[in-house]
């Protein structure tokens, strides 16, 4: 294989403040890929997208880059999240499948071996599912569970119980969602809508053993509001809904204040019950602005025709590469 030649696995592979997992994440990748009983064992890439590290993380792929020539990476110029990373990846990924994989080695790579196979007996995506969240919290499980159920009630675009970014993505997959030009992205739901040919492998997610996740609570729970505005209206047509029953209960309850006026005489307003449904009423109308303005706020981001992300800088891509390689429109 020459330098440049189009491999037949790619993997692919976000990074951001990780020089320490960088070796450790080559050399067992390699080593698993090469002991393939397939052509792919000859034939791969390993291209991480540095996601605006500050650490030596390109420094470190570098080194690996002269030790094995099948590592390339991509520098992006800041860093653009998680999604944005991938997506790079998957516009620079020559390889005729193409597996996405966090570089903690949590996700283990010798379920590669089943997902070749899979994907040499006709599937277009092999996604991973975990067994187990054992190496989680008890709070992230239970709100893993209830992410995805919710996403799944939500949405039309059913993302599988427990599944992730790991999964193995035939080229006619990847060309797909190379073409879909929304920026705001969340790549399990875009792996969902695609649709082909798909099964899954299950495995048993290790403890991360190097660095510390960039993935704390507040990123976690953008990432899920993320996902269900992304591939739902739904919640602006529950907004709907509730709407027009607190209208016409409204009318109703006017209705009966005012035949009890007629009937009755009228009564001295109680300043409890006109709080109760000033308070009532004014909740609900913010939070309906609020998920209206979740919409909108995305809406705004995507008429802004802005790039995904910006290269910076390349190890081991062809010129012609990094000739494309300025944005993402």
């Amino acid at each position: 294989m020459t330098e440049f030649a189009a491999p037949i696995l790619s993997i692919i592979v976000p990074v951001k403040d990780e020089e320490e997992a960088i070796p450790d994440f080559v050399r067992r990748v390699s080593k698993v890929i090469e002991a393939l009983p397939d052509p792919a064992a000859q034939s791969y890439e390993i291209l991480f997208i540095d996601d605006g590290s500050s650490d030596h993380s390109m420094a470190a792929i570098a080194a690996a880059h002269l030790a094995n020539r099948n590592v390339r990476a991509i520098s992006l110029s800041r860093n653009f999240g998680k999604e944005a990373a991938l997506s790079a990846g998957l516009d620079h990924a020559r390889g005729a499948a193409i597996v996405p994989m966090d570089v903690d080695l949590q996700d283990p790579p010798e379920v590669l071996a089943e997902m070749v196979a899979k994907w040499r007996a006709g599937f277009d995506m092999v996604y991973g599912v975990r067994k187990d969240r054992a190496t989680d919290s008890l709070a992230k499980r239970w709100t893993a569970d209830l992410y995805y159920k919710a996403h799944n009630l939500l949405s039309s675009d059913r993302i599988p119980d427990h599944a992730g970014d790991f999964r193995l993505l035939d080229r006619r997959v990847v060309d797909v969602l190379r073409v879909l030009p929304e920026r705001n992205r969340f790549m399990k739901g875009l792996f969902a809508w695609s649709g082909f040919k798909s099964t899954s492998v299950e495995y048993v997610r290790a403890e991360r053993m190097l660095g510390t996740t960039k993935f704390r609570a507040w990123k976690l729970w953008t990432l899920a509001l993320d996902g269900i505005t992304s591939s739902s209206t739904l919640p602006l047509r529950i907004w709907t809904y509730v709407g027009g029953i607190v209208a016409i209960l409204s009318f109703l309850y006017a209705l009966f204040i005012i035949t009890k006026a007629l009937f009755f005489g009228i009564a001295v307003p109680g300043y409890a019950s006109i709080m109760v449904a000033v308070l009532f009423l004014g909740g609900l109308q913010l939070l309906s602005l609020g998920i209206l303005g979740e919409y909108v706020g995305r809406i705004m981001i995507e008429t802004k025709q802005r790039p995904l992300y910006i290269v910076r800088d390349s190890i081991g891509l062809s010129d012609d590469e990094r000739a494309d390689s300025p944005g993402k429109n």
